[in-house]
């Protein structure tokens, strides 16, 4: 067994931001982590884990190692046109390495031949599901000129807001690398939620859906939370077009702050509860104000 396949395996075993997996892969790697895990390695005492943390971990992991089964998962993205990234590959985004949690590898559907840009060429766009139509208008002509001037937009493939920043990057690009990147909180085999299951083709048609969970995984809310740390990962601005007071894209917002990433916010009606998180951002000093794509691309310039 190769890392690849190792990091394969581990997608499925640990929890993104499990501290007692990652704490393992950072001191032994992951093909003597996952020894550890199946029982191929003796356990034994690490400075970084304690030996009640460890035994709990592995009684937490063990119900999973039937599921395991990483030759399976890999032959299925690649039949689906797809594949899986890690650490060291051509194609892996360095930006992730910025992320205290970075994914133990990336699975991957579309055209992987324009590769994933740095930071400094991609925005993320993101926002409400329930988007106004002032936020649909202000998302679609802001991610459409960053298109136009060759910025990849990155978002969530959710409804709303996240689906009018994919639809809008799509019909501005002008044929330089992607137009767009989706980050999935479930697996790839299956598109989510499927009433966006069009835009994801037309998304892997030119660039590429991507997730940290392997094939045949269900999307729950703390993996639409996870998610949101790659979205900042991948871009070096992150932009809030619209969102609640509580909304995940405020989550997203703050994980871009955490690895001194920009955040921006757009402005909306006082009156409206779909501003109310821009506002917040703006307010606390998290967020740069911003109307329009140029001071989004001056942004990722600085």
């Amino acid at each position: 067994m190769n890392d690849r396949i190792a990091r394969a395996a581990l997608t499925r075993l640990f929890d993104p931001q499990e501290a007692t997996g990652r704490a393992l892969v950072g001191t032994l790697g992951a093909y003597a982590a996952l020894r550890m895990v199946t029982g191929d390695q003796p356990a034994h005492t690490f400075r970084r884990i304690t030996d009640t943390d460890l035994a709990t971990a592995l009684q937490r992991w063990a119900p999973r190692l039937p599921d395991v089964d990483p030759e399976r998962d890999l032959a299925t993205i690649e039949r689906l046109g797809g594949g899986f990234l890690i650490p060291g590959d051509e194609h892996w985004p360095a930006g992730l390495d910025d992320l205290p949690d970075a994914p133990y590898g990336l699975w991957y559907r579309g055209n992987i031949a324009n590769g994933i840009p740095a930071p400094q060429q991609c925005v993320a766009v993101t926002g409400s599901r329930d988007s106004t139509s002032y936020g649909a208008a202000v998302t679609g002509d802001v991610a459409h000129h960053l298109a136009q001037r060759g910025i990849c937009v990155i978002s969530g493939l959710a409804y709303g807001i996240d689906a009018h920043a994919h639809r809008a990057a799509l019909s501005g690009f002008t044929g330089e690398g992607p137009a767009t990147i989706a980050v999935a909180a479930g697996g790839l085999d299956q598109d989510y939620p499927a009433g966006n299951a069009d835009l994801a083709a037309a998304i892997r048609a030119n660039g590429l859906v991507v997730s940290e969970q392997p094939p045949n995984s269900a999307p729950t809310r703390l993996r639409f939370l996870a998610r949101g740390r790659i979205i900042a990962g991948l871009a070096g601005v992150t932009c809030v077009a619209e969102a609640r007071w509580r909304s995940g894209a405020l989550h997203t917002a703050h994980q871009a702050e955490t690895i001194a990433r920009h955040v921006a916010a757009i402005p909306g009606s006082v009156h409206s509860a779909n501003s109310a998180g821009c506002h917040r951002l703006i307010r606390d000093g998290g967020a740069v104000l911003v109307t329009e794509a140029q001071e989004l691309a001056d942004l990722l310039a600085s």
